[in-house]
């Protein structure tokens, strides 16, 4: 180990920053450094001083450690005749080293042996001419965005090191190496149109999905950062998802089965509008895997008319199931009074009204009424208590103003059930509750108006597939919630697209991970499981010999027996213990024997 000394100018003044930094032998006769710990601005004092503590640790840590062997005297070996293939162990000197986690990186390795990635991708990223395994690399970054999300400086510095991986991979901590990090990225997404073939087909072959149904939508993450200057990049203002308006963001659509199972995802600039991505979609899927029978769940806000009226001339058509805005309903009113009311399911009614080669269904959900409604009440409630509170005030008209436009934007549903008058030029006002509006309101709470081309008339059937569009849902708050695929820390574009591509593949994993469950331990979410699993810890064993040698034992934990009944119901078997190791023997003064 060693200080590393950094030079930044900052307001016209040079400033040093100091890490300590570990070189560590890797294959080939390569170094690569790890850096241990960041110090920040130091002086000369304290420089001289982390100086003298490397060294001492560097003294206990080197090959002329004090040897132990006296303290430990052998009292049971009277009788036995001196042979070489005798191994004296010193059980009283056991020692336990570099406890790290094993479970979970070994069920992400099956989980990606599982789905042939392991295959796939030494096929598409062979070894360097100095021997870096790419897939290993990949592998690794997809392994720390599913167990514990973070920065690549972060998998660098501490988690790679923490963790089995080198171990279960074969290999050193080269892996970590963030320069194999970061060029990692630049050799992806050429192979993002393969991947998605090779995924369907394992989705085929392990769950039995039949493509018949696709689930498409869209969302954003955000970046808190400037406007990048180039006009090709991505980043843009827009529509945020996550109310981020005032940054930078990048939009992302995609598509999955009604199993969750993801099919092929998009990223695009960031003030994309949603009913503009489709068509490029559709044709997209057509060329990956051909033209089908297929039927395409959406919201309301994604498709056009020209859009769904290009759908409908297609041939084979393009069969579809879209939500339709609430408005159209003052259109077809009328004309849904008269047609009676179907049961799709306890709690939700449905209503069937075919017009221009169209069929518009009216669904009712008590579940979502008493949901609607009590968010409504809510909101009213403390909009209601806020202007009352807003009268008692003593303010100036601007005051009064920017605090009812503040009130606005935080309950802008409930804003519109409320009639407020300002005074002209005084700072009072008067409101009262729009009972006509309320009435409109309470008609149509938990109520959809979905329009579909399929000739399915079945009503079970038609909300069935309409509540698939969770799944979509479900896919994006696991990759901005469990996979944290913000913050995003790159800064190039490329690099950024990576991040995402990186995110899916964790994806495919942790849903992967789901389906197992979900048929063998339904109780379990794929996060609950991968914790239960990182619970498993390895450890290096160490044993001194009378000799001057060291038996070394890696070893995991056995698992609690919660964590066996798991690995029984998801048929997985833990892999041996590896072999132990045996140091080669050192000359021995005669005194410590």
């Amino acid at each position: 180990m060693f200080l590393r000394a950094t030079t930044r100018k900052k307001d016209g003044k040079l400033h040093h920053y100091w890490s300590i930094v570990e070189n560590r032998r890797v294959a080939g006769g390569r170094v690569v450094q790890r850096h241990v710990l960041y110090l920040g601005e130091i002086n000369s004092s304290q420089e001289l001083a982390w100086r003298k503590s490397i060294e001492v640790l560097e003294d206990k840590g080197s090959a002329s450690a004090p040897r132990t062997y006296a303290l430990f005297p052998e009292d049971r070996c009277e009788g036995i005749l001196p042979d070489e293939s005798i191994v004296r162990l010193k059980l009283r000197a056991l020692q336990l080293h570099r406890p790290r986690q094993w479970g979970a990186c070994w069920l992400a390795l099956t989980l990606w042996q599982m789905l042939d990635l392991d295959v796939f991708w030494a096929e598409r990223l062979p070894s360097s001419r100095k021997g870096t395994r790419w897939d290993l690399v990949l592998f690794v970054l997809t392994a720390y965005r599913l167990i514990e999300p973070g920065s690549e400086w972060r998998l660098h510095r501490e988690w790679y090191g923490r963790t089995a991986l080198a171990d279960l991979l074969g290999a050193d901590d080269a892996l970590a190496d963030p320069h194999l990090l970061y060029g990692c990225h630049s050799r992806l997404l050429e192979h993002k149109e393969a991947l998605f073939n090779h995924l369907r087909g394992r989705w085929r072959d392990l769950f039995n999905v039949t493509f018949e149904v696709l689930l498409y939508d869209l969302t954003s993450t955000y970046f808190e950062s400037d406007p990048p200057l180039d006009e090709k990049d991505k980043r843009r203002h827009g529509y945020s998802r996550d109310h981020r308006f005032d940054c930078v963001q990048i939009v992302i659509a995609l598509i999955v089965t009604p199993e969750g199972l993801p099919l092929a995802y998009e990223v695009l600039p960031g003030n994309t509008n949603d009913s503009t991505t489709l068509r490029a979609f559709l044709a997209k899927i057509e060329r990956q895997y051909g033209k089908a029978q297929r039927i395409w769940c959406m919201d309301r806000g994604i498709p056009t008319e020209e859009v769904l009226a290009e759908m409908r001339r297609s041939e084979p058509p393009v069969q579809y199931l879209v939500g339709t805005p609430k408005g159209r309903l003052n259109r077809l009113e009328k004309s849904l009074l008269t047609k009676p009311w179907h049961s799709a399911r306890p709690g939700v009614k449905v209503k069937l009204l075919p017009e221009n080669n169209e069929l518009y269904v009216f669904a009712e959900s008590q579940d979502r009424i008493a949901k609607e409604r009590s968010m409504r009440r809510r909101k009213l409630k403390w909009l209601w208590a806020r202007l009352a509170q807003l009268q008692g005030m003593e303010l100036s008209r601007d005051e009064l103003l920017m605090k009812l436009g503040s009130a606005k934007s935080k309950v802008p549903a409930a804003w519109r059930l409320i009639d407020i008058k300002v005074e002209e030029h005084g700072a009072g006002f008067t409101y009262g509750l729009n009972r006509k509006k309320l009435r409109i309101v309470l008609r149509r709470e938990g109520r959809y108006l979905l329009r579909t081309n399929l000739t399915e008339t079945d009503p079970v059937k038609l909300w069935s597939y309409y509540l698939q569009l969770v799944q979509v849902e479900e896919a994006f708050r696991t990759l901005k919630s469990d996979l944290a695929i913000r913050p995003i820390f790159h800064q190039r574009m490329e690099r950024i697209e990576a991040h995402v591509f990186i995110s899916f593949l964790a994806y495919c994993l942790y849903v992967t991970l789901g389906r197992q469950l979900k048929s063998l331990a339904p109780g379990l979410t794929s996060r609950s499981a991968l914790e239960k699993f990182a619970a498993v810890q390895m450890v290096d064993v160490r044993i001194p010999t009378t000799d001057g040698r060291e038996l070394l034992l890696t070893r995991y934990t056995q698992p609690e027996p919660e964590l066996k009944l798991l690995l029984e119901r998801l048929h997985l078997e833990l892999p041996a213990q590896p072999p132990p190791k045996i140091s080669a023997a050192q000359t021995v003064p005669a005194n410590t024997l």
